[in-house]
């Protein structure tokens, strides 16, 4: 038996790519005999609660066709990890998760590779308070999420054109960094802790970061002034953004942020304020269908 969590607004326009591909999918699952059951979320947070009683309730298998909202829903609801697996079927705005693991962009392809294949260890990250499977951070990519999270149709176009009209106005934020036992003062656009390699939809803020590789990567960008903005978007755009002389890469197993002032903090593109800014990478403990 598979249970399937969809959430039917995934990936902007009413809904269009789910409309388009649940079909597609329940085809597929009839003609290979698989017992299933459909899911719909009815509103913010339900994935969450939905996960946590099917697996009170013995599911075995959470499939989840969304994006990386229904994701990052799905996996606060996660628990009894050795005994329940979890398959993606991505159809969000960005599915910037999915990406990392390298999953197929086609619903049926997705699919055939949850029944055919096996689950496999995937890291997450574990904050005090909740937890995340992509990207967390803060600085310009909350002011960034704040502007794009008021438009009522959210596609990547806008999310570029928020981007856009946000970094040559937004003032660097300070905090204290700590990592692999030491402390730093940083003066920052962007502090990242990166499990997958990129984020709204598709932006590589971290190209070389692996969700199998039982590490974080945090990355922290320093002031850029003047023309050198320009410059250093296309970059960022082209996936070069470790290479700027501004930006600090560190490998570690857990991150500690202390901010300077009230802040906001970004977890798999959802916003929660003056959280405890802890992360530590969870490994050998999710298991999620790739390749």
């Amino acid at each position: 038996m598979i249970d399937f969590i969809v959430n039917p607004t995934a990936g902007g326009k009413d809904g269009a790519k789910i409309k388009k591909a649940l079909p597609k999918i329940e085809k597929r699952l009839v003609e290979r005999g698989v017992e299933y059951v459909i899911h719909m979320t009815k509103q913010p947070s339900q994935a969450t609660s939905l996960t946590q009683s099917l697996i009170k309730n013995g599911a075995t298998d959470i499939v989840v066709v969304g994006g990386d909202g229904t994701l990052h829903e799905t996996i606060n609801g996660f628990s009894n990890f050795e005994k329940v697996n979890m398959g993606i079927i991505p159809c969000g705005t960005g599915n910037d998760f999915a990406s990392a693991l390298n999953l197929p962009e086609d619903p049926v392809e997705a699919l055939d590779l949850i029944l055919d294949g096996t689950a496999k260890y995937t890291d997450f990250m574990q904050m005090p308070t909740v937890r995340g499977l992509n990207i967390v951070g803060m600085g310009m990519d909350v002011d960034i999420l704040k502007k794009y999270s008021a438009l009522k149709r959210k596609t990547k176009f806008k999310y570029t054109w928020c981007l856009l009209t946000t970094i040559f106005t937004y003032k660097c934020i300070r905090f204290k960094g700590e990592t692999n036992g030491e402390t730093k003062d940083y003066h920052s656009f962007i502090a990242c802790i990166a499990n997958g390699h990129r984020y709204g939809g598709g932006i590589p803020i971290c190209p070389c970061a692996n969700p199998t590789d039982n590490k974080l990567d945090f990355v922290a960008v320093g002031e850029i002034k003047g023309f050198r903005l320009v410059a250093s978007l296309i970059k960022l755009l082209k996936g070069k953004v470790l290479t700027f002389k501004e930006t600090s890469h560190t490998l570690t197993e857990e991150v500690k942020i202390t901010p300077n002032g009230d802040y906001y903090v970004n977890v798999d593109g959802e916003l929660y304020h003056n959280i405890p800014f802890e992360v530590k990478i969870v490994s050998n403990q999710l298991k999620v269908y790739r390749p």
